[in-house]
């Protein structure tokens, strides 16, 4: 089954969205699957963002990650990349369809209140990064009542 890599930023946090984005992700049908609530280092936050060192934001993403903690979960489910995708909206809020995470609660790009995987191989990659320990095995009972 497939997985993602979610992360409340530190503005979902300190809003108190926590709740509000998991259960976006509960209901659809997703199973979470690993949660932990950390304070990010800026090496740790330029290792997680390193793709984006080139860019000209790439200092201030990495002191706002490092501003506050952020919660960050593994969610496992059919089509969960795409679909998360879905949920959270676009990168830019004002982009972002109403409904979606962003759409609901984010005004500015640099304030959009959550991150999610773009690709299978980002997942795997994230998923790696934050949780070497590995993540917890179990399934919902109401797996046979969501899938085929």
């Amino acid at each position: 089954m497939e997985q993602t890599f979610i992360m409340i930023k530190p503005d979902g946090v300190q809003r108190g969205l926590i709740g509000e984005i998991i259960s976006r992700f509960e209901k659809k049908g997703f199973s979470l699957k690993a949660l932990k609530l950390v304070n990010v280092d800026p090496p740790f936050a330029e290792k997680h963002y390193a793709d984006l060192s080139a860019k000209p934001f790439f200092n201030g993403l990495v002191e706002y990650i490092v501003s506050g903690p952020v919660v960050a979960m593994v969610w496992e489910g059919k089509g969960v990349v795409a679909t998360g995708r879905k949920i959270i909206g676009a990168t830019n809020p004002l982009a972002s369809e109403p409904g979606t995470i962003r759409g609901d609660f984010a005004i500015d790009i640099g304030r959009n209140v959550i991150h999610g995987s773009d690709s299978v191989e980002s997942a795997t990659k994230e998923i790696a990064l934050w949780f070497p320990e590995g993540i917890v095995s179990w399934q919902r009972s109401l797996q046979s009542w969501i899938y085929e």
